[in-house]
Order: structure tokens, then C-alpha cells, then sequence
């Protein structure tokens, strides 16, 4: 895909309902490359629950395209198991995957999220986490607890710990998925799933990630995708790099959120380069021809 000042991408790469728009073909070993010649970065959520493989990691990065960013998750473990606390074997394991990507160039900011438990009283854990993770690769924290979105102390003090350690808070922005009663049951169980925290637009180092919680009626984001344009426009002005994630209660609408991100992105920008045609679409295409 043509080189972009920022990062769009999806939380995951695997879907079958992909198959004829973002994948060519049904073999699955092929999805991770298809995946990479539409959008440049992706969450890997996997990480999550469990680590990969160290020579799967490998396979990754030599099957994405050049250019491309993973952001992965640190293990639920660490984040909530044990809330940073005497992690020190499984946070080892993680980063000697992460060494992996980086080596390959397609490593982009990994993301602790803290539960909806870990509270103001738990900043202690974080400082301390963070001054011992090496420096050398990009982070992100995703917080969910109240205490950080009180506008006063408590959330202060986050901001200025992740500045001081040059770290980059994770956006959520849940208020699509919450705007009207769900649909279908797909969105039942992702407004039963999903946290509903306020949404902030705080920029604490240079590539703000954002996590955007969309509905399965694409266009009916459209408002919250124009006032996301207008932000990730001006830290695009500013000399950030923003990574944009677009999700939706079923994984099968997330491609074309992104896709409508990008081309109100590209009305407000006339000067970004469009998305490139999606493997899919291109095999459809040949085939109409014949």
C-alpha cells in the first residue's frame, strides 16, 4: 500500500467474512499478506490470552509487507493477573517476541491495558513497571478505571507519568456503539462486552492510538468519524504519527469503517494518497472482466 503519515488497521487479521474484499482467497495462509496490502498496521489481540511461538512471530513479520506496524497487547498476565506486579518472567517473554518485529522493522507501540479494577491507589505499579521496560521499543497504556477520567488529580498524574516516559495513551471511544439500542445480536453482546468510558483526545508522546467502537450500520458512524478526522488531522499537522483502529460489534463491518475513515481523512487532506484496492476486490474485478 502507498506510504501513509499514519497508521490505520483493524483488530485482527483473521475474519472469514473477509474473504472477496480484504482476503483474494480462502486459504488462510495467505490472510496476513492480503491483510498487510490493505492497511498498514494492526492489534494484535492474540498476545492477550497467550503468547505465540517465537518462529511464528517470525513467519509474521516476513509475510507482512514492508512498511507495516503490529501493535500487540501485553499478556492478560501481566495486566491483570497480576496487575504489573512480579511480572518480570512473563513481561520477558513478551518483549523477546517484540525483539523479533523490531528487528524486522514492522514493530509499532504495544499496549498495556490495565483492567477496570486498576485504580489511581495501582499509579504506583505502572511508574514502576515503566521504569524498568527497555526503552527501546514503543508503548502505549490503555486505562479504564474511573479515577482516570475524573479531569483532576488522579488523571493529571497519569498524563504526566506516561509523558515522562515518553509513552502514548490509548483513546477509546466507545460512544458510537452506545448511541441507540442494539441491532442485532452482535451488538447485544459487544455493549455487554465493551467499557463505556468518556472519550479524551490527550496526546502524551508522539503517536496517540486510537481505538474507535463503531456499530454494524457503517454509516451511521459517520458523525464521530468526522470529529476523529478533524483531530487526527491536526496531530498529523503537528508532526505525530496517530495509529486508528476501527472496530464494530461484527468484525465483518470493521474494513469499511476504516475505509470511511480514511476517505473523509482524504477530503480534509486532499493531499493523502487514496487506499489501495483490496486483494479481494482486484481478484472480483478480474473476474467481472471474463
Amino acid at each position: 500500500m502507498p506510504a501513509l503519515p499514519y497508521y490505520l488497521g483493524c483488530p485482527v487479521w483473521v475474519c472469514d467474512a473477509w474473504v472477496g474484499s480484504v482476503y483474494a482467497g480462502k486459504s488462510r495462509t495467505r490472510w496476513l499478506a492480503d491483510y498487510t496490502q490493505a492497511f498498514n498496521s494492526v492489534e494484535g489481540n492474540s498476545t492477550f490470552y497467550a503468547l505465540p511461538k517465537g518462529e511464528t512471530v517470525e513467519r509474521w513479520a516476513e509475510e507482512a509487507a514492508e512498511g507495516f506496524r503490529f501493535v500487540l497487547k501485553f499478556p492478560r498476565t501481566v495486566t491483570h493477573d497480576k496487575m504489573l506486579f512480579a511480572a518480570e518472567h512473563e513481561t520477558e517473554a513478551f518483549l523477546s517476541l517484540l525483539a523479533i518485529l523490531r528487528r524486522a522493522d514492522k514493530l509499532g507501540p504495544s499496549m498495556i491495558q490495565l483492567p477496570p479494577y486498576f485504580d489511581a491507589a495501582k499509579l504506583v505499579n505502572l511508574e514502576a513497571f515503566l521504569a524498568r521496560l527497555p526503552r527501546e521499543f514503543p508503548y502505549a497504556v490503555e486505562v479504564r478505571h474511573d479515577d482516570f477520567f475524573d479531569s483532576g488529580p488522579a488523571e493529571h498524574a497519569l498524563d504526566a507519568l506516561l509523558a515522562e516516559y515518553r509513552v502514548d495513551r490509548v483513546l477509546f471511544d466507545s460512544r458510537p456503539l452506545f448511541s441507540a439500542p442494539p441491532t442485532d445480536d452482535f451488538e447485544v453482546e459487544s455493549q455487554g462486552r465493551k467499557p463505556q468510558v468518556p472519550v479524551r483526545f490527550t496526546v502524551t508522546s508522539g503517536s496517540p492510538i486510537v481505538r474507535f467502537i463503531a456499530r454494524n450500520d457503517v454509516p451511521s458512524v459517520e458523525s464521530w468519524i468526522n470529529e476523529w478526522v478533524r483531530v487526527v488531522a491536526d496531530w498529523l499537522a503537528r508532526g505525530l504519527t496517530p495509529y486508528f483502529f476501527t472496530h464494530a460489534p461484527n468484525n465483518a463491518f470493521a474494513p469499511a469503517v476504516a475505509a470511511l475513515f480514511h476517505t473523509r481523512l482524504m477530503e480534509h487532506m486532499p493531499n493523502l494518497p487514496p487506499l489501495p484496492a483490496w486483494p479481494g476486490q482486484v481478484v472480483q474485478k478480474q473476474q467481472s472482466l471474463f
